[in-house]
């Protein structure tokens, strides 16, 4: 299956131009061409302004050593950059190391990351080779360094610094060669000024930041993305989908994703796992929007606030008029007695004339 097999289910004529619908750059032509950021920068899928600047700065900065911060929510895609500057890098031949700081408990993270000699604490019965001598010639990805232990800050400085180290339990200096890719969802700068990050250790990282823009500020890629993850959810579970309500499409793109792509590709295995035809159908109504950094709480709409708020748009459009070739269920690619089901289940009722 390719990306070209799709079908969108148009809500409106299939030639007329809706300025600012970030769905009118989805056409079958468009489906026709390679993605060129999948094919070339490890899976990254889109086309928009926001995220062709990020692959310029990935392209600039690749080509050196300097120590890379990459900036942005959960979910954003963080680690994939950190892969495409280690693949355009010299390294591009040596190790890409990877250690999630937020997931090591604090006391095994400095052993995780440098290293420990046989019978430096109790339980540690043979010798261990860290993170940062795995990485020793290639690129060490450091992801949510903002939760590395504070007394361990220090030691990571010295390694940005003097590019020496020591095994927990040894005396001897190590040297190596490593670049240092770190990646955050938080505020270090705030964390400073609480005492919980050291301002050294940030000066270090921060020489080349990165910001890695939030799905709602690139709507314009999530057709993409979705058709990306449908392909690959359908080849893993044999599965045929060559249609997606355009109905569908513009719920999703309206939606404000606050976990990302990540976010979004659940969704659509969910959603391949539900469907059963090779229409794909979104649970939209199962979906309930966490809280959006940056937004007020009161005014966080749900996946299936915007698709209520599409059906009634459709509904007002054909004058509450279900079926026919004109009707609502025909614009938004479903049959009568689903678009029913849908109004029912939404709460959505025809006002008095």
């Amino acid at each position: 299956m390719s990306l070209n097999s799709f079908t969108l289910l148009d809500v409106d004529d299939p030639n007329s131009q809706h300025p600012g619908n970030p769905l009118n750059s989805v056409t079958l032509e468009s489906l026709d061409e390679p993605l060129h950021q999948e094919n070339e920068f490890e899976g990254i899928v889109g086309q928009s302004a926001a995220l062709r600047q990020v692959l310029q700065l990935v392209e600039t900065v690749a080509k050196g050593n300097s120590t890379v911060l990459l900036l942005g929510e959960t979910g954003t895609g963080k680690e994939l950059v950190a892969r495409a500057i280690h693949n355009r890098s010299r390294r591009r031949d040596r190790t890409f190391v990877k250690l999630n700081c937020a997931a090591i408990p604090s006391g095994l993270f400095e052993s995780e990351l440098f290293g420990h000699e046989r019978g430096a604490f109790t339980g540690a019965i043979a010798q261990k080779t860290g993170r940062l001598e795995l990485a020793d010639d290639g690129s060490l990805f450091l992801d949510e360094i903002g939760d590395i232990p504070l007394e361990l800050q220090p030691k990571l400085l010295r390694v940005l610094q003097e590019r020496e180290f020591e095994r927990l339990g040894s005396t001897r200096t190590k040297r190596v060669d490593v670049r240092v890719i770190a990646a955050t969802h938080r505020d270090l700068e705030d964390m400073i000024l609480k005492g919980q990050f050291r301002s050294d250790l940030y000066y270090r990282l921060n020489v080349f930041p990165i910001f890695i823009p939030p799905l709602r500020e690139r709507p314009e890629d999530i057709p993409l993305l979705v058709q990306h993850f449908v392909e690959v959810a359908a080849q893993r579970m044999d599965k045929t989908i060559d249609t997606i309500p355009s109905g569908t499409m513009e719920a999703l793109v309206q939606y404000r994703w606050p976990g990302n792509i990540r976010e979004l590709e659940n969704v659509i295995e969910r959603a391949l796992i539900l469907s059963t035809g090779s229409v794909l159908h979104v649970p939209c109504r199962d979906l309930r929007s966490r809280v959006t950094p940056g937004h007020d709480s009161e005014k966080l709409q749900t996946l299936a606030d915007v698709e209520r708020e599409h059906i009634r748009t459709i509904l007002k459009e054909t004058r509450w008029v279900l079926s026919g070739p004109s009707g609502a269920a025909t614009r938004l690619g479903m049959n009568r007695s689903t678009l029913y089901f849908r109004m029912k289940k939404l709460g959505i009722v025809r006002p008095w004339s």
